[in-house]
């Protein structure tokens, strides 16, 4: 048994000799390749851990650590890449019987400033560990920077760049940096007034003194600094020149967006704000900061990649003795500045003239498709959203029952009886129907002498002819006649006419403005809702531009002009020849008629200077034949002599303003506005 242990004893000894004079000796490339390693993938810790005794004398780790990481983090550093770079086999076989070695490496990084990229050697030393000997860094504060020596400290300083503005076809700023004032308050100077002095400047702002509070107990506030409380607009001079009367107030002027147009353009451009935690993950990769600022509604929003700006940056040593040296830097780029088609001070007369009624308008240039109105009525100011709106401010405009928040311009409607004209051009074209060719109606009310509709009848407003042409149809707007031209064209063929126009495809345009539908499903049924749909009820719905751009081909000969936003960009027509020449034409005269014929819906809107062309249209609300409902008023309108300015407006809840009569003085309105200009 002895003679077995000892047998083991020898061969356990035997192999661990073996072992060991196999074993590889400890080698400093294999430590940088380790401690790179650690260093590409920021373990900071670990690093530390490779460190030599001397260097670790010179630094704790918690400093070690720390500095790392405040300094990649301030300078942004992302992308960090750390490699030994290679070296000649001979002298790596000559490594191994030495106690230190210089070893190469490079750094590679993004930064705020731009890439940085460096190489540097690493001092390796061979130090007696626990159970072998080792390789171990001889780090100091080179290692970080080249340049870096252990008091310098590392700096960044930026410099802003600005973001993109944007203007009206004439130079008018729509969305500018601008200036705005700030009112704070100098701590130190209230005295023993202090609770007074918060209490009315709450008062003046319609803040809580809690905010204020929260505000002066900052960490960094000191007594006498300026305490920044509420931003205002520069218009607000008496709310300034108050504020500028209370004790330990005071008031300075900063850089701040403007929307110098405000409520007439708010859902058109939109405003920005303080970017959110979704907002910052959504565009990680687009170069943002918590502390940026991002577009939030509109064009703002829709356009934030080309309107965001890039600051410049400058990352740099301070020698203890005072001068610097220049690590990285990159200068700063604008936004692009983006020129509309929008027509500011028109844009400010709709919006001005719809009188705070719930409604929307779209105005284009009718020869060019060029947008010069898009107008959301009622509105909000979005210089309070930039400032800052008090809560009790952002509650009034959510609890108007107006609703100034939603976007109407980007919404859709029933365009009743302003779909005629598309409507007869679309049985024009098919031969369904003659300008001249008559259909017989009697009474007011009308339903197909079959009876299969029960008790539902269409209707119209005069029975004053039986003998109804198209002309006439249009004039006096019978209900009755395009409900028969819809039955005439059938299912199929109304269906493929509206598409023809649009209907069902989104509009070829940057804004999110949802596709006109024909109806819920996309399909027609035989019977009533084919007849409604045909004078622009039952599920029909429409946006406002597209309803201006379906008018389009009556004044181009038969093109359907894309709408443009942006100017300088060329015509461009969305549905070439969509309808003949002469059915344009019929259609053109008969618009005329409308305004020009006493009887017209539209006559309301004739002007011996200013001849308009155009369709009424009133839309019903209803939730079951019968009943009283809410209207909605149209109106679609352009000077025949001078066509510079097609105006198709809506406005809600018109049932006890004469309906379309409403809107048709508005728009009349509007143009005579425009002509005086």
């Amino acid at each position: 048994m002895k003679k077995r242990r000892s047998l083991l004893f020898f061969a356990a000894l035997f192999l661990s000799i073996a072992l060991s004079s196999c074993s590889k000796p400890p080698s400093p490339h294999d430590a940088l390749q380790k401690y790179t390693k650690l260093w590409t993938d920021e373990r900071f810790e670990d690093m530390y851990a490779m460190l030599s005794k001397k260097a670790k004398e010179n630094i704790s780790k918690e400093e070690f650590v720390k500095r790392y990481k405040k300094i990649y983090q301030d300078i942004e550093a992302t992308n960090l890449s750390v490699t030994p770079l290679p070296v000649k086999e001979k002298e790596k076989e000559e490594d191994s019987d030495k106690d230190q070695m210089k070893l190469p490496f490079s750094v590679k990084m993004d930064t705020i400033a731009g890439p940085i990229q460096f190489k540097h050697e690493a001092l390796l030393v061979k130090e007696k560990g626990q159970d072998q000997e080792q390789w171990h860094v001889q780090w100091d504060t080179t290692y970080i920077f080249p340049q870096l020596q252990k008091n310098d400290k590392v700096r960044i300083a930026t410099t802003p760049g600005k973001r993109g503005e944007i203007y009206d076809r004439n130079g008018l700023p729509l969305a500018v940096n601008g200036t705005a004032y700030e009112i704070g308050i100098v701590p130190g100077k209230m005295g023993e007034n202090e609770e007074a002095i918060k209490k009315q400047l709450a008062d003046l702002l319609h803040i809580p003194v809690e905010f204020i509070n929260e505000k002066l107990n900052a960490d960094w506030v000191q007594p006498d600094y300026f305490v920044p409380i509420q931003k205002v607009a520069k218009s607000e001079t008496a709310l300034l020149e108050k504020a500028r009367n209370i004790q330990a107030v005071a008031v300075k002027e900063v850089s701040e967006r403007e929307y110098p147009f405000a409520e007439a353009a708010a859902h058109l451009i939109g405003y920005i704000g303080n970017i959110t935690e979704e907002e910052l993950q959504k565009f990680k990769d687009k170069g943002y900061s918590p502390s940026d600022r991002i577009g939030k509604r509109g064009l703002e929003e829709l356009f934030e990649e080309r309107l965001k700006e890039q600051d410049g940056a400058k990352i740099y040593i301070e020698k203890e003795n005072g001068s610097t040296v220049t690590i990285a830097e990159s200068k700063p780029k604008n936004g692009e500045t983006i020129t509309l088609t929008i027509d500011a001070k028109l844009q400010k007369t709709i919006y001005e003239n719809m009188k705070g009624r719930a409604g929307t308008a779209a105005a284009i240039h009718p020869l060019t498709g060029e947008i010069l109105a898009l107008v959301s009525s009622p509105s909000f100011n979005p210089n309070q959203f930039v400032l800052g709106i008090s809560s009790e401010e952002y509650k009034k405009l959510e609890n108007n029952p107006l609703k100034p928040l939603i976007n109407r311009f980007a919404a859709t409607y029933a365009p009743g009886s302003a779909i005629k004209p598309v409507t007869a051009a679309i049985g024009l074209e098919l031969g369904v129907i003659t300008p001249e060719q008559p259909k017989t109606i009697t009474g007011k009310k009308w339903q197909p002498k079959d009876g299969s509709w029960g008790n539902y009848f269409v209707t119209r407003v005069s029975d004053r002819l039986q003998q109804v042409n198209l002309r006439n149809a249009l004039i006096y707007s019978d209900n009755i006649y395009f409900a028969m031209v819809g039955l005439d064209l059938g299912p199929d063929k109304l269906k493929e006419g509206l598409h023809s126009f649009g209907f069902g495809e989104k509009l070829p345009f940057p804004y999110p403005i949802p596709a006109s539908q024909i109806s819920n499903t996309g399909e027609l049924k035989p019977g009533p809702q084919l007849a409604d749909t045909a004078y622009g009820q039952g599920e029909m719905q429409m946006s406002m531009l597209h309803l201006a751009a379906a008018y389009t081909p009556f004044i181009n000969h038969g093109d359907l002009l894309q709408p443009i936003l942006e100017k300088g960009k060329q015509k461009a027509v969305w549905k070439p020849q969509l309808i003949s020449s002469k059915t344009a034409a019929t259609i053109a005269d008969a618009l005329k008629q409308v305004v020009a014929d006493p009887n017209g819906t539209a006559h309301g809107a004739y002007m011996n200077d200013i001849p308009l062309a155009g369709k009424t249209g009133t839309a019903e609300l209803k939730g079951q034949k019968g009943e009283q409902g809410k209207e909605n008023g149209l109106f679609v309108a352009y000077n025949t002599n001078h066509p510079d300015l097609l105006l198709a407006m809506l406005i809600e809840d018109v049932q006890n303003d004469h309906g379309s009569k409403y809107v048709v003085n508005i728009v009349k309105h509007i143009f005579q506005t425009v002509k005086s200009h």
